[in-house]
C-alpha cells in the first residue's frame, strides 16, 4: 500500500539531475529502489486497481517507467531520467498512439491526466469526423470541463482547422493534432501521505467518461473512405 512518497525521493531527483552519471547513481540505487520505484509502483497499482474495477472490460494494464533513459534518444542528456511515471491503458505496441491515464513525479513539480501522447493523424480525423456526426457527446464534455478547476485541456494545434467546427464549443477539435486533459502543480505535501491517493482517484474517475470516448475510436470508420 502507498504511504507516500519522502524528502528522500526529491533529494535523490535533484541528485540524479545534477549528477547523471552512472558511478553517482549505482551509489544511490538504494534510495532509488526504496523513495522513487517503489512507492511509485504502490501508488500506480492502487490506482490501476481503482480503474480497473470502474472499467474492468477494458483490459487495462498498468506501467511504470523505468529511470534509463534510451541510449539511442540520449542526445547529450545524461544517462537516466530525473522524473518517473506510471500510466493506466490498454495494451499495445503503440501505446502512443492510444489514449492513456497518467501520474508523473519531478523534482519541481507534478501532473496527471488522460490523453495521446503521440495519436495518428488518422485518430484525430475519426475524432473530427464523430464529432461532426454527432456533436452533443463532446459538448456535454467540454461543459462538464468549464465547470470545474482540476483539469484543463492541452492541445498540439496545426496552424489552420482542418475542418469547421459544428459549434464553438467544440472548436479546439478542430485544429488539435494532439491533446491532454491534464493537472500538474509544484511539489504539494499531499504527496507525502495518502492524501494525494483519494485525489487522483477523484480525478480519474472525472476523466472516466473522456477515456470511454476516445478508447473507441480506432473502431471509427476512415473518414476518407465515408
Amino acid at each position: 500500500m502507498f504511504t507516500g512518497f519522502t524528502d528522500e525521493t526529491v533529494d535523490f531527483m535533484w541528485g540524479i539531475r545534477f549528477n547523471n552519471e552512472r558511478t553517482w547513481f549505482e551509489a544511490h540505487k538504494e534510495t532509488y529502489l526504496t523513495h522513487f520505484y517503489r512507492p511509485m509502483t504502490e501508488l500506480g497499482d492502487e490506482i490501476y486497481e481503482f480503474i480497473r474495477d470502474k472499467r474492468p472490460d477494458y483490459g487495462l494494464i498498468r506501467k511504470v517507467t523505468r529511470i534509463y533513459r534510451d541510449a539511442r534518444r540520449l542526445h547529450g542528456r545524461g544517462p537516466y531520467k530525473d522524473h518517473l511515471w506510471f500510466s493506466v491503458e490498454q495494451p499495445s505496441e503503440q501505446w502512443t498512439a492510444h489514449p492513456t491515464f497518467w501520474f508523473e513525479l519531478g523534482p519541481e513539480g507534478w501532473n496527471y491526466g488522460m490523453g495521446y501522447y503521440m495519436p495518428k493523424p488518422l485518430t484525430m480525423a475519426k475524432l473530427r469526423a464523430r464529432i461532426t456526426r454527432d456533436p452533443a457527446p463532446m459538448e456535454k464534455l467540454m461543459r462538464s470541463l468549464s465547470r470545474q478547476q482540476e483539469f484543463t485541456l492541452e492541445t498540439e494545434d496545426y496552424k489552420k482547422p482542418r475542418a469547421a467546427a459544428p459549434s464553438k464549443l467544440v472548436e479546439p477539435w478542430y485544429q488539435a493534432k494532439s491533446f491532454v486533459v491534464d493537472h500538474g502543480e509544484k511539489l504539494t505535501e499531499e504527496l507525502f501521505g495518502r492524501e494525494i491517493v483519494e485525489r487522483l482517484k477523484a480525478g480519474y474517475e472525472y476523466l472516466l467518461p473522456w477515456y470511454d470516448y476516445f478508447v473507441t475510436l480506432d473502431g471509427d470508420p476512415d473518414p476518407r473512405e465515408v
